[in-house]
């Protein structure tokens, strides 16, 4: 059984965690088979992607059995989960973490380095890290600041607190929640949505909102005109004020 599934409708492609057993924790097979995922999903025909987990959960973390094995963690992470989640913040096109079940440890640094989160109404997020004497790790500390700030942030992570996909619909961690049932065909909704739009400036203003983090208002300013000046050479461009003149729909390509 593959540890990561690949499957692709039209301009969408889902990558599915595959190692439902052990609530789609991470070894470093699966590590290997997601880096190949999203090399595949950095394909200029896909335009958005859905990243899930089979069975009764999202991604339980690390898979503790092997992690026992690490004779460096530092270089065990160097190794596996900085490449993956780098790797999501290159892309540039959306990226949509479709959390089903349990997304605790590693799962939730993962799926919180997806530009859209939407959970199932059964989720639960759970921190993790502390509950074992360890600090949160694979960007955690990076994205759950930027989406709930430092004092609750730090306060939710220390506390190891389970949280319910109502909470954190609440809290703002995530912005959608839907029955179980209907959470596939949400996320492929959401995601065929954004493919058929102008992918280019997507992609774009993805880079500069990861950009504004750490720039100055004048870099800022700088890099917008930079990259705006780029999205008016696009065919998407040329196609969305035309679509304006004619009165019609735009036909975005993502070029």
């Amino acid at each position: 059984m593959a540890e990561v599934e690949v499957t692709r409708e039209g301009a969408v492609q889902t990558i599915t965690l595959n190692r439902p057993d052990v609530i789609n924790a991470f070894n470093r097979a699966m590590h290997g088979a997601l880096r190949a995922a999203l090399k595949e999903a950095a394909d200029p025909d896909v335009r958005a992607v859905v990243l899930t987990g089979a069975g009764r959960g999202f991604c339980a973390g690390q898979d503790l059995t092997e992690f026992q094995e690490m004779p460096d963690v530092r270089e065990a992470l160097n190794a596996t989960y900085h490449p993956n989640v780098l790797a999501i913040r290159a892309l540039e096109k959306p990226v949509i973490a479709a959390v089903n079940g349990a997304c605790a440890g590693a799962g939730l640094s993962l799926a919180c380095a997806c530009d859209i989160r939407i959970a199932a109404a059964d989720a639960v997020f759970v921190p993790g890290f502390v509950g074992i004497g360890l600090v949160p790790d694979a960007g955690g500390t990076h994205f759950i600041h930027r989406l709930l700030g430092a004092s609750r942030a730090f306060e939710w992570m220390v506390s190891n607190r389970r949280l319910s996909a109502l909470e954190a619909f609440e809290w703002g961690l995530v912005s959608q929640v839907v029955e179980a049932d209907a959470l596939r065909a949400r996320a492929a909704e959401v995601a065929a949505t954004l493919a058929a739009g102008p992918t280019r400036a997507i992609g774009m203003t993805k880079r500069l909102f990861d950009h504004a983090e750490t720039a100055t208002l004048e870099e800022q300013l700088e890099m917008e005109s930079q990259l705006q000046a780029a999205a008016t050479q696009s065919e998407d461009f040329r196609e969305g004020v035309a679509a304006i003149v004619e009165k019609r729909p735009p036909d975005f390509s993502g070029r």
